[in-house]
């Protein structure tokens, strides 16, 4: 599913079901809904698995801290349309180390296209009322990188200042040749289950993005359970029916399970209504989603 502009857009709904293309994508929220964020639940202290590896080491306190420039008032605002151009690329877009810190903007921040470069756009502190955690990719003295919003396979360099941190604990890698998902916690497979992918044409986008944020489901085709949309846009916009066009891709359930494990969706990653319930109480908005061919 999709928060689709979080505006009131529904698909074709049980018309499009019927005729055998999957609804995958939906119209994100409707007039007057607001996108749910993850409740609060008390942080465990997280103990660093010994197998787990980090891809944000931190820099050398030797290191130069390249200046950034001041940014334009008028720069744009990352919101839920597709993120600016212009961006670097993810440098490991396959990698499935855990990401284990994430990113909060307190106000808007510059995020820039390398460390004391161009500043491209602002990461405001939320995204149509949503709460923003971006995972944390790498550093450099005084600047760090996160995955950005909106977009593939695209990184932001952000300055110090205006954004604070916190732990990010889970994982869920997805495997589309086996048409596996698996929710890790620091570093260890918690739980593995069946998923639907996205059919050819429509493929689910590979590489690393995150969790951005839940909403409750617009159609009864969704099974009654939240979903939980991603920082991921589908890699070809113009592919998805029309009715779904300006959506993210997502993770939810469906109102049945007949076809897990077969390519048939808009994009997104259907699985069973009780892991999707489970995923929606244990992960947090922030947490990295990775779609690889299939692990090593």
């Amino acid at each position: 599913m999709l928060f689709d502009r979080f505006a009131t857009r529904r698909p074709p709904g049980w018309l499009i079901a019927a005729l055998a293309v999957p609804l995958l994508l939906v119209t994100a929220l409707l007039v007057g809904r607001a996108l749910t964020v993850t409740p609060a639940r008390p942080s465990a202290p997280v103990a660093a698995a010994p197998s787990a590896t980090t891809a944000a080491p931190s820099p050398s306190p030797y290191e130069s801290v390249p200046p950034a420039a001041p940014p334009p008032d008028d720069l744009p605002v990352v919101t839920y349309d597709p993120a600016p151009r212009g961006f670097p690329p993810d440098p490991d877009p396959a990698d499935t180390r855990p990401l284990s810190e994430g990113l909060r903007p307190n106000r808007n921040v510059a995020a820039y296209d390398a460390p004391g470069g161009r500043p491209l756009a602002f990461l405001a502190p939320t995204i149509n009322g949503v709460r923003l955690t971006v995972p944390i990719v790498e550093r450099r003295s005084g600047w760090t990188a996160v995955l950005l919003p909106s977009a593939n396979r695209t990184i932001a360099w952000l300055p110090s200042g205006g954004w604070t941190t916190v732990a990010l604990r889970d994982q869920i890698v997805v495997e589309r040749r086996t048409h596996r998902l698996t929710w890790q916690r620091d570093g260890r497979a918690m739980r593995t289950w069946p998923v639907s992918l996205g059919m050819s044409g429509q493929l689910t986008p590979l590489g690393r993005t995150f969790v951005l944020g839940r909403t409750p489901p617009p159609e009864a085709v969704y099974g009654g359970v939240d979903i939980f949309a991603l920082g991921a846009i589908p890699d070809d916009p113009d592919a998805v029916p029309t009715g779904l066009r300006g959506a993210h891709i997502g993770l939810h359930s469906w109102h049945n399970d007949d076809t897990l494990g077969r390519n048939v969706t808009n994009g997104c990653i259907r699985l069973t209504r009780s892991a999707q319930r489970l995923l929606l109480t244990e992960v947090e908005p922030g947490t990295a989603f990775v779609v690889v061919d299939r692990l090593p």
